[in-house]
């Protein structure tokens, strides 16, 4: 069968390993393995995967050491006795068709414990631990751990290993000038800072053999003061090709970096560009990564020439059956990741199970799944929005008959709101994959149809589902009906034309959100957004400063903008905890004015009144936006219930506390498993 993706589904020999298209798994830690029987678990996991076209993955980083681990509770493979758990994932994954390597990764001075250790005593940003810098003795003793940790994943089955030599991680400290401030052989000069790596791949070649595959992990762009020289980056890698290297993965951004790099806001396939610029210098293959979501943008970069191969890790949480559906021409069919990071990332740094926003199986394979129903039923699903699309599809999807009901002209409900903003086009992706999956399972959707109790009692329905959604709450603050006063959702559905002044009551991630829409969109040009991208966060594409740094170009909004809340410190509190830090600073580069610690005084002809510290303050503006929260819009409930209709309220119909998209698809995804 042609598939129009012909680069991505070329074969390819990289080391001893032969793969059936060109795309990796990419390694990423999900806490399957710290939980109760996780090594069967993280197999089933990436057995998924595999079964589904995924040729190649990559584990969750595994510790070389006890001070290689990422926190106290996180493994590491040092013994022969832990070897039998990890075969637990490699047969899985071989018996699923799969290949598999084990991420060795060594956090250095990221380490979330006491023993962390670096090559200089020089503390993270990102962490309050103070390092022990390594002895030439505990460098070597290093070196052998890693070595040994290579040779035990051989042992447990594994087809190779990925050392992870970027992100900022230990070697990657090594080599730079900003974390390595040693005087002998393991620093100073490049050729020194080049040892670690250097001695740990040859090492490593050594001792396993030519078949077990080594990819190394590089750091492109380390997007730091004082990071790698890019010819110094060149030199590295083909050094470690001569070393062993079978292949290159490529790392962009330190986590310390303030440059988003992976969050939703940054374009698509944005760094393939400096994967690309290495590819031109070497002879073995190379891989691209970061914020390519999509088949048709891992073709786009595969027919540029930028990469021999595609590794996403967000896109096989989002569905599992990416690479088998872009094969069979069905891309329209495929979940995809929209980079919010809301249950994956975010729920990682909290120590919670890894999932997905709009795929909340993911992570759960042992679970057993609801099986399709043997007694259909005739449901109603009121509201179109994420939880109601979710529970309609889900419903559908075990064989019932489901009818939809959206009051508006268009699914969707606040993820059309979202998709407006800029940096979140990708919110239309997730309409979309719904769109598609109610034409397969044929759902009956009406749109522009309030329905009403007694249309839902004279049809028949025996089960509703109540996901009417939101809207917008007014505060108790004199003036709020004032002329002035617009609500985010008149605003974000064009009901109005912002003025030149502006204030926004409410800092959370909706009032955050539209001070970005307010501060202008980005351009249609893919090639136009990326280069406004590169230039406003001051990333430097001539790769001619260290770290690939540059001053940012970063004009201020046209628009006078208040970003006002009643609570102290910084706006979003709460917000997205891998990537509030990112917005925040794009709103200060475009002169956004947090204003905190406010009392609300009244709204009139003037402007916004406010009291800070007993003080009086006025803000002249055009509008005031109101996105001082929401509140439940659930019209139906009670006079279903009083006419003997079983009701499930599901998101923003059952209450709008702590409502966000993670809980209202989930809600509708269990609620449609349970009918």
């Amino acid at each position: 069968m042609s598939t129009p993706y012909p680069h991505l589904f070329t074969p390819i020999t990289i080391g001893s390993i032969s793969l059936p298209n060109r795309f990796v798994m990419g390694s990423m830690h999900t806490l399957l393995e710290e939980m109760e029987d996780g090594f069967t678990k993280t197999g089933a996991f990436f057995a998924e995967r595999a079964k589904h076209g995924v040729g190649l993955m990559v584990t969750g980083g595994v510790g070389p050491n006890q001070a290689g681990r990422l926190a106290d509770d996180e493994h590491t493979l040092e013994r022969e006795q832990q070897v039998a758990d990890h075969r637990l994932i490699t047969t899985a994954v071989h018996n699923a068709g799969g290949k598999i390597l084990m991420q060795i990764l060594h956090p250095g001075r990221y380490g979330q414990h006491d023993k962390l250790v670096a090559p200089s005593a020089i503390r993270a940003p990102i962490n309050k631990r103070v390092p022990h810098p390594l002895t030439d003795t505990e460098v070597e003793q290093t070196i052998e751990e890693f070595v040994n940790c290579a040779r035990l994943a051989q042992s447990a089955g594994y087809d190779g290993v990925e050392i992870m030599g970027s992100e900022g991680y230990l070697i990657n400290q090594f080599l730079a000038p900003c974390t390595n401030q040693r005087d002998d052989r393991w620093g100073g000069s490049v050729e020194n800072r080049m040892r670690l790596a250097i001695e740990i791949v040859s090492r490593t070649r050594n001792a396993v053999g030519e078949s077990f595959l080594l990819m190394y992990r590089i750091s492109l762009l380390d997007l730091v003061e004082n990071g790698c020289q890019w010819e110094d980056t060149v030199t590295l890698a083909k050094r470690l090709e001569t070393a062993g290297v079978d292949v290159f993965n490529s790392g962009i951004g330190w986590h310390e970096a303030r440059i988003p790099t992976i969050a939703h806001n940054v374009p698509a396939a944005a760094w393939s560009w400096a994967t690309g610029k290495l590819r031109r210098e070497l002879a073995i293959p190379i891989i691209a990564t970061n914020r390519i979501n999509t088949p048709e943008q891992a073709e786009a970069v595969l027919a540029a020439g930028d990469a021999d191969l595609i590794s996403m890790a967000r896109p096989f949480l989002a569905d599992p059956a990416f690479v088998a559906k872009a094969q069979n021409d069905s891309a329209a069919a495929i979940n995809t990741c929209i980079g919010c990071n809301q249950a994956c990332l975010d729920q990682i740094f909290r120590q919670q199970l890894c999932s997905c926003m709009v795929n909340p199986r993911a992570c759960r394979e042992t679970e057993a799944q609801p099986a399709r129903t043997t007694a259909p039923k005739r449901i109603a699903v009121v509201g179109g929005g994420p939880a109601g699309l979710a529970c309609a599809v889900t419903a559908a999807q075990r064989g019932h008959r489901v009818t939809l009901f959206e009051a508006a002209n268009r699914i969707g409900g606040q993820f059309n709101l979202a998709a407006t903003i800029p940096g979140k086009s990708d919110y239309a992706e997730t309409i979309r994959y719904f769109r598609q999956q109610l034409i397969e399972h044929q759902v009956d959707v009406r749109l522009s149809h309030q329905v009403t109790t007694d249309e839902l009692v004279a049809e028949g329905y025996k089960e509703v589902v109540l996901a009417t959604g939101v809207t917008p709450r007014k505060p108790a603050i004199a003036g709020i009906d004032h002329p002035k006063v617009v609500d985010y959702q008149q605003l974000l559905e064009q009901q109005m034309e912002p003025g030149n002044r502006i204030a926004i009551i409410g800092a959370g991630g909706i009032g955050m959100d539209v001070a970005e829409y307010l501060c202008g969109r980005e351009p249609d040009d893919q090639q136009a957004e990326l280069n406004q991208f590169l230039d406003f966060w001051g990333v430097d594409r001539n790769t001619s400063v260290r770290g690939a740094l540059k001053q940012p170009l970063a004009p201020k909004s046209e628009r006078t903008i208040y970003l006002c809340q009643r609570q102290p410190g910084l706006p979003g509190k709460g917000v997205g905890l891998t990537t509030v830090w990112a917005h925040r600073l794009s709103l200060q580069k475009k002169g956004v004015q947090f204003v905190a610690e406010v009392s609300y005084d009244r709204i009139d002809d003037a402007g916004l009144h406010l009291s800070i510290d007993g003080e009086p303050r006025l803000l002249e503006v055009d509008q005031v936006i109101n996105c001082s929260g929401q509140q439940a819009h659930n019209p139906l409930a009670e006079t279903l219930a009083a006419r003997g209709i079983t009701c499930h309220s599901i998101g923003g119909a059952a209450t709008a506390d702590r409502l966000n998209a993670v809980r209202a698809i989930g809600e509708g995804t269990r609620i449609g498993d349970q009918l």
